[in-house]
């Protein structure tokens, strides 16, 4: 996926995208606009790489967000924003969330929908918008347990489907950390509560987005 002069880079998701990003500075290059997460991170390697293409990059996850929530607010927070690029992280508060008592659960049908309806009203908006679609993932321990699973696997399936039928590049998110294990197999030095990633969680996710998105 080529990167190209004043590229408007948008990350949509929930908290992990979110990361504490200032709502009222939605714009400029800066950890209040793009919170402490990935996305922030992901933002500074492209800025630096390419640093003559006038690049703007955008976060407008919000914590806690659902599918059925992303897909509510996603024309005045993702078409009105005519972005270039998307990239979208959503899925794991549909596993959570009904687990944990916090709303009404979203069934895997309803989940790959949803998320097929918003990337097609992607594309019609915006016909030569390039998108990245990063797999939910979670490591067990902390709030994960076997009962996340096969569920959040399905999830994963499903985006890794959508990525093929839309073209869009794929982020391998579980299978970074899946090989980090490897070399570091605290699963709290990945991700702090199997869901929330760390410091560390959150470079090597955006390393991983840099290198499925720019090579």
């Amino acid at each position: 996926m080529p990167i190209s002069a004043n590229d408007v880079i948008l990350f949509q998701g929930d908290s992990i995208t979110d990361c504490g990003r200032n709502r009222e500075k939605n714009t400029g290059h800066s950890r209040e606009a793009l919170g402490e997460g990935y996305a922030f991170l992901a933002a500074g390697l492209m800025l630096a790489r390419y640093g003559g293409l006038n690049l703007t990059v955008l976060n407008r996850g919000v914590g806690g967000n659902k599918m059925p929530d992303l897909a509510a607010r996603w024309g005045p927070e993702a078409l009105d924003l005519k972005p270039t690029v998307v990239s979208i992280l959503i899925g794991v508060n549909d596993t959570w969330h009904i687990r944990a008592g916090g709303g009404p659960a979203v069934p895997l049908d309803q989940y790959e929908a949803l998320y097929r309806q918003v990337l097609a009203d992607t594309r019609a908006a915006l016909p030569t918008v390039r998108l990245v679609l990063c797999e939910p993932f979670v490591l067990r321990h902390g709030a994960v347990n076997d009962t996340w699973f096969p569920e959040i696997d399905r999830r994963r399936a499903v985006v890794r489907k959508l990525a093929g039928e839309f073209g869009a590049a794929f982020v391998a998110m579980q299978r970074v950390l899946n090989r980090a294990l490897r070399d570091q197999p605290r699963l709290d030095y990945w991700l702090a509560d199997g869901v929330h990633p760390t410091l560390a969680g959150h470079a090597l996710l955006a390393q991983a987005w840099v290198r499925a998105v720019a090579g």
